[in-house]
């Protein structure tokens, strides 16, 4: 089971937890969407003044969004508007946070965890680390990084991207008046947080400061409108594709196969492999296979053709 569909969540109107885990007491949190089968997790934590932690590293690749005020991390200073990646194994020095902070933390393979250490994992990739101001360390781009393109007016900057999956993390910004008159969805499942400003989308309406989604693939979205300007961060889980359509009725298996439609289109031959019982890869349920493989979408929207 992924994380299930959370649109719209306004994350202001709920009250902070305390923090109780290895690595992070002194600190408060609120789930904004969570991953039950393996813990993964998108969190905003409030650091409270005087809060310490010693170097360590964590077993899963995180990310590091601060929304407010002031972490040290060893000689660094993370302001407003600072991200980070870590990859899984890295170690930081050691944090402090004199006068409190507030951050999106998003553990992206497991549950938040800790262990504390003064060295990196051997194996850990450290390579892959980020870290950077957003707001002023990347330049911001029109609509061309995606195509096909939104409406102009909306405009982008790259975080971090995984090199393998085209995973990626972003800003992005709404000008006053932006509008975009058609629907979406995609085949990467996405989320966003509005950092500020606020945004109208015909299925749920406005979605303030601090409003938060979580949104499966293949989700009907837009269209969409914003009156003063909206500055948000956004993640896949794979690579953006653009699907635009004006039927606000369809459901995410239609917009499955209308996807793999347009895969058939673009490379047949491959398309066919794929969805004959003909090649080495058998549909059969051998010992090596997860018995409920031909009860997944992708597999049962290939089958069907």
């Amino acid at each position: 089971m992924a994380r299930p569909h959370i649109e719209p969540y306004v994350e202001l109107n709920d009250p902070y937890r305390k923090f109780d885990i290895a690595g992070f007491r002194g600190s408060l949190h609120k789930v904004l969407s969570l991953d039950p089968d393996t813990g993964a997790c998108t969190l905003k934590v409030r650091f409270n003044g005087g809060y310490r932690r010693k170097p360590g590293l964590s077993y899963s690749d995180f990310e590091v969004f601060v929304l407010n005020g002031e972490i040290r991390v060893g000689r660094e200073c993370w302001g407003e508007g600072h991200y980070a990646f870590i990859p899984a194994g890295v170690a930081l020095p050691a944090l402090a946070v004199p006068q409190g902070a507030e951050a999106l933390v998003m553990f992206n393979d497991s549950e938040p965890n800790f262990e504390e250490s003064g060295e990196s994992h051997p194996l850990a990739l450290a390579e892959g680390l980020v870290s950077l101001n957003a707001y002023e360390d990347r330049p911001w781009f029109g609509g061309g990084r995606v195509q096909p393109s939104v409406a102009t007016g909306c405009l982008s900057k790259v975080l971090r991207m995984d090199p393998l999956t085209e995973a990626y993390t972003f800003l992005y910004c709404m000008v006053p008046r932006y509008e975009q008159d058609n629907i979406s969805y995609h085949d990467c499942a996405e989320e966003s947080y509005h950092i500020w400003g606020t945004s109208w989308m015909m299925q749920f309406g406005e979605l303030p400061t601090g409003g938060y989604f979580w949104r499966p693939p293949y989700i009907n979205h837009g269209s969409f409108r914003c009156t003063y300007g909206t500055l948000a961060l956004g993640r896949t889980d794979s690579k953006l594709h653009n699907y635009f359509h004006y039927n606000p009725w369809t459901n995410p298996q239609d917009n499955l196969r209308r996807a793999a439609a347009r895969h058939y289109r673009q490379r047949p031959q491959l398309y066919r492999w794929q969805a004959s019982d003909g090649h080495n890869h058998p549909h059969g349920p051998p010992d090596y296979e997860a018995p409920d493989y031909g009860d997944d979408a992708h597999v049962r929207a290939l089958h069907d053709r």
